[in-house]
């Protein structure tokens, strides 16, 4: 399915800054909220807005929108390992717009007209981890295993994440799990509902709370993931686990854990993308005579054929000898950048040699002519 682009949905231009981005979103808030407009469509362009803010408010996902699309979010987005990780059904506009307007419009689930039980042991998802996991060049080019630390939450399994035991309904909201507040807004006076102080939305309270959580239901806890690492992973790219994050409340799905890279520089090789270069030093009369040359690729040494009379800086391509794309099968390319050194100390023998070399006639050359051209 085509989607709408986001940057038009919020009327802004690609160069917005975030404050133009926020203003915009506040604006077309104001007029599509269902409790507000009536007009049919209104709560579906509403949720189009939100969406929109939810990645170019972010500067990650807003950098993997400019760059891929909204094909970002949809190679693997919802599955463990996945890059992009965004998911349109994952956004809380409650959040969002408690942002904005301070609560006026934190009944957004159900626009202030749900029922008893749509609001009552209402879940809501834990929230994610962000790791930055540093990687070698190699280990980056090549994938990996690795291990990594989390200090989380997850639920209590003495309680198996009910806060107590002995249930009873909750006398503060009478089970509903949310209670009713009016409060002055831009609008003037409106009532909207917020979740229970008392029974944190569950419409439940305990004869005695679990010592283990002390009511919360969950647990801090320190877990340690393998994470397998695909090949060819550069900065910037993002990792996805998928409800490997912290634990979600009242039966809520768990977070989920973003793997960000920091990639080791090589002594030799830089990389641009899956393409690497290799600066190649040759002599003089290499350069001049042609010769083969060993050199280190990340598969091995291979020899290089260097032909006569090249020219410093040449790039020398080596198809295929770059770094995979993650997700695809293409591999980049390898590119043997020629620099030639002068020696700087010389023999009376090698300076001999030289002065009969300088006598060889290249001012017939095309570079020779078309330098003397601005020069006369």
């Amino acid at each position: 399915m085509n989607k709408k682009d986001y940057y038009e949905i919020l009327g802004v231009s690609k160069n917005a800054t975030d404050e133009e981005i926020k203003r915009a979103f506040r604006k077309l808030a104001k007029q599509y909220h269902p409790d507000v407009n009536k007009e049919s469509g209104a709560e579906e362009k509403f949720k189009e807005i939100g969406e929109a803010y939810a990645v170019l408010s972010d500067p990650n996902k807003r950098r993997q929108y400019d760059q891929f699309g909204h094909a970002a979010f949809q190679n693997g987005g919802g599955s463990a390992g996945g890059f992009g990780g965004f998911d349109a059904s994952d956004i809380n506009l409650d959040d969002i717009l408690n942002d904005f307007f301070g609560g006026a419009f934190s009944s957004f689930g159900g626009f202030g007209r749900s029922s008893r039980s749509s609001n009552s042991n209402r879940s809501s998802k834990g929230k994610d981890i962000r790791v930055v996991l540093n990687l070698t060049f190699e280990e980056a080019a090549f994938g990996c295993e690795k291990d990594i630390k989390l200090d989380l939450t997850a639920e209590c399994s003495n309680c198996h994440g009910k806060g107590g035991f002995g249930e009873k309904t909750c006398k503060t909201c009478g089970g509903a799990g949310r209670v009713l507040e009016q409060q002055q807004t831009i609008f003037g006076y409106m009532q909207t509902q917020k979740t229970c102080p008392d029974c944190r939305g569950v419409g439940k309270s305990y004869e005695t709370i679990c010592d283990e959580c002390h009511g919360k239901g969950i647990v801090s806890k320190t877990k340690t993931l393998t994470v397998t690492i695909p090949e060819g992973v550069d900065e910037g790219f993002q990792l996805r686990l998928s409800g490997k994050g912290n634990a979600g409340l009242n039966g809520g799905a768990n977070g989920d854990v973003f793997i960000e890279f920091k990639i080791k520089e090589h002594p030799l090789f830089e990389r641009d993308g899956a393409d690497i270069y290799l600066e190649v030093p040759i002599t003089i009369t290499d350069a001049i005579l042609g010769c083969k040359k060993e050199i280190p690729t990340l598969n091995g040494n291979v020899y290089l054929d260097i032909k006569p009379g090249t020219q410093n800086y040449t790039k020398l391509k080596l198809k295929g000898k770059g770094i995979k794309t993650p997700n695809s099968f293409s591999r980049g390319n390898m590119y043997a950048v020629i620099n030639i050194i002068i020696p700087t100390k010389l023999d009376r023998n090698q300076k001999s040699l030289l002065q009969e070399l300088a006598k060889t006639n290249l001012e017939d050359s095309s570079e020779f002519k078309n330098f003397k051209k601005y020069v006369s």
